[in-house]
C-alpha cells in the first residue's frame, strides 16, 4: 500500500463527503425550501412539490452516470471526479442565492428544478465513478473494506448536513432559519468545494485504467444483462437509504409530531451507529464473500423494516433505535457495494456501467422513496410502502443467487458476473 494510494483514497473520500453533504442539504432543509420556492398557501402541497423536485434531481442521475462514466472510461477517473465536484458546488451556490416564489413566482420553482437537475448530473457521475476509482486503487484482498470508505463518506456527508440542520436550528432560531439560515447552509457546501478540488488535483489515476486493453471486445448483451444485475442487487438498499438516512428525521417530525431539534439529534446518533458498522461489514465481505452478505441484507430488510417503522413515535429514542437498526441492515449491502459492482464489469466499460446502472437504480427506487413514503403516510396506508420496500429487497436475494462470488477477483480479468457462465468456463477448461 503506497502513500499515493492513501492520498488518492483521502481525496476520493473527501469529495464523497462533500457531494453527499450538498445533496442531503436539500432533504434536511426541505420544509424551508418548500416555503420559499413554492406557493405556501397549502403547506402540504408545497412540501410534496419540494419532494417531487427531490425526485426530479434523480432523473438526471442516469444521464450524469452515462455521460461522466463514458468520459471516465475514455479520459480517466480523476478528471471526472474534479469536474463533478465543481458542478455540484456551483449548483449549491445557485440554490443559496436563487430568488424565491414571492419575487419571481413560478420561475423561482423553475430555477430550483434546473439547479437540482445540475446536482443530479454531477451526483450521477460522481457516485459511480467514485465507486470505480476506490475499487481500482484498493488492494484486492481488502477491496471490500476500502469500498466501505465510500459509504462511510456518504454517511459522514449526511451526518454533517443533519448536524448543520440541528446547529442552525438552535443557534439561529425559527425566524432566522426561515428567512436566510437555510441559504447559509448551501453557501457552506459551495465553499468547502474549493478544498476538495485542491485534494483531487493531487490524486493519482488508477493503474487499472492506465493498463486497460483498448482492443478488448465487450458484448453489448452481456453489458446490458450485467447492468440489470447491478440494479437488482442495489434497488433494495438504495430505497432503504433514502428512507432511513435522509428522510427518517423529516418523517418523524411531519408524520409523528416529533420535536425538530430532538429528531435531528436522534438521527445524527443513529447515523453514527451505521458509520461504525460500515467498515465491519466491508471487512466481513472480504472474508465470507459478497454473495452471502447481499442475500443476508435482503432477508433482514424484509423481516425488520416495517416493524421498525411502526416503532417511531413522537419520542426521540424511538427514532434513534429504528433508524440505527434500519441503517445497520442497509450498511450490510452498502459497505461492499462499490467493490461488488466494480467487480462485475471489464475495465473498458466499468465506470460507464457502474455509474449508469447505479444511477438508474437510485433514480427509480431511491429518489422516489421519500415522496412515496409521504404520500402513503398521508393517506393512512403506510404499510403499502413497506411492502414495496420488501419487494425491492427480495431482488437483492435473487441477484445474490444469480451472481458469481467476486471477492478478491483480478479487476483486469473480469469477464462475466453470472454463476452459470462460471460453470461453463470450468466445463470448457
Amino acid at each position: 500500500m503506497s502513500r499515493g494510494q492513501l492520498a488518492s483514497l483521502r481525496a476520493a473520500v473527501a469529495g464523497n463527503v462533500l457531494e453527499w453533504f450538498d445533496w442531503t442539504l436539500y432533504a434536511v432543509f426541505s420544509t424551508y425550501i418548500a416555503a420559499h420556492f413554492f406557493n405556501d398557501d397549502n403547506p402540504s402541497s408545497a412540501l410534496l412539490s419540494t419532494l417531487a423536485v427531490f425526485a426530479v434531481g434523480f432523473l438526471a442521475r442516469p444521464v450524469g452516470g452515462l455521460v461522466f462514466g463514458r468520459i471516465a472510461d475514455r479520459r480517466g477517473r480523476k478528471f471526472v471526479l474534479i469536474v463533478t465536484i465543481s458542478l455540484m458546488s456551483l449548483a449549491s451556490l445557485g440554490i443559496a442565492v436563487a430568488p424565491g416564489y414571492e419575487r419571481l413566482g413560478v420561475w423561482a420553482s423553475v430555477i430550483l428544478v434546473v439547479l437540482r437537475l445540475l446536482q443530479g448530473l454531477a451526483h450521477g457521475g460522481e457516485s459511480g465513478v467514485a465507486y470505480t476509482y476506490v475499487s481500482e486503487i484498493a488492494p484486492p484482498a481488502r477491496r471490500g473494506l476500502w469500498s466501505s470508505s465510500v459509504f462511510f463518506a456518504v454517511t459522514m456527508g449526511v451526518m454533517f448536513a443533519t448536524a448543520l440542520g440541528a446547529i442552525f436550528n438552535v443557534a439561529l432560531g425559527d425566524q432566522a432559519m426561515d428567512d436566510w439560515g437555510w441559504r447559509l447552509a448551501f453557501v457552506v457546501g459551495a465553499v468547502l468545494g474549493l478544498g476538495v478540488l485542491w485534494l483531487r488535483r493531487t490524486a493519482e489515476e488508477t493503474s487499472e485504467f492506465a493498463q486497460a486493453d483498448e482492443e478488448e471486445e465487450v458484448s453489448p448483451s452481456l453489458a446490458f444483462k450485467s447492468g440489470l444485475l447491478v440494479i437488482m442487487l442495489a434497488c433494495g438498499h438504495n430505497c432503504a437509504y433514502y428512507v432511513w438516512a435522509t428522510f427518517a428525521a423529516s418523517f418523524a417530525i411531519s408524520a409523528r409530531g416529533m420535536d425538530a431539534q430532538s429528531a435531528f439529534v436522534a438521527s445524527l446518533l443513529a447515523q453514527a451507529v451505521a458509520l461504525v458498522m460500515l467498515p465491519v461489514w466491508g471487512h466481513l465481505s472480504d472474508k465470507v464473500g459478497r454473495r452471502p452478505m447481499i442475500i443476508a441484507m435482503g432477508v433482514a430488510a424484509i423481516l425488520f423494516y416495517y416493524p421498525l417503522s411502526l416503532l417511531i413515535s413522537d419520542a426521540p429514542w424511538t427514532l434513534f433505535v429504528a433508524q440505527a437498526a434500519g441503517m445497520t441492515i442497509w450498511a450490510m449491502g452498502a459497505a461492499m457495494y462499490p467493490a461488488f459492482s466494480s467487480e462485475l464489469f471489464p475495465t473498458k466499460i466499468r465506470a460507464t456501467s457502474v455509474a449508469f446502472a447505479t444511477s438508474v437504480s437510485v433514480a427509480l427506487f431511491g429518489g422516489t422513496a421519500p415522496y412515496l413514503m409521504t404520500w402513503f403516510s398521508q393517506n393512512d396506508v403506510e404499510w403499502v410502502f413497506f411492502v414495496w420496500v420488501g419487494v425491492l429487497s427480495s431482488m437483492a436475494i435473487i441477484g445474490g443467487v444469480l451472481v458469481r462470488e467476486t471477492k478478491g477477483v483480478d479487476l483486469g480479468a473480469v469477464r462475466s458476473p453470472f454463476r452459470r457462465d462460471l460453470t461453463k468456463d470450468r466445463e470448457s477448461s
